[in-house]
């Protein structure tokens, strides 16, 4: 099984009275994804953040269930 894990952050920012997901930025590690997520949200002023992981098996060419390492700020409940 070839398995390939990805650490994500996904910014929020308000945009017309709602809140919109951004570009989602690839990470290294969990750490990293975390410490990003909430740098995003306190250090550039985003709504929220929220960092994340899914798993790829590449023979079956599907991804897992999104992992939730960290929410930040205002994220909307679908996330």
């Amino acid at each position: 099984m070839a398995e390939l894990t990805y650490f994500m952050v996904v910014p929020f920012d308000y945009v017309d009275g709602g809140i919109v997901a951004g570009e989602p930025i690839k990470c290294p590690t969990p750490v990293a994804a975390i410490a990003r997520a909430q740098g995003l949200w306190k250090t550039f002023g985003h709504a929220g953040a929220i960092a994340i992981s899914r798993t790829s098996d590449f023979e079956r060419g599907k991804f897992d269930a999104k992992q939730v390492l960290g929410r930040f700020g205002q994220v909307p409940n679908e996330y």
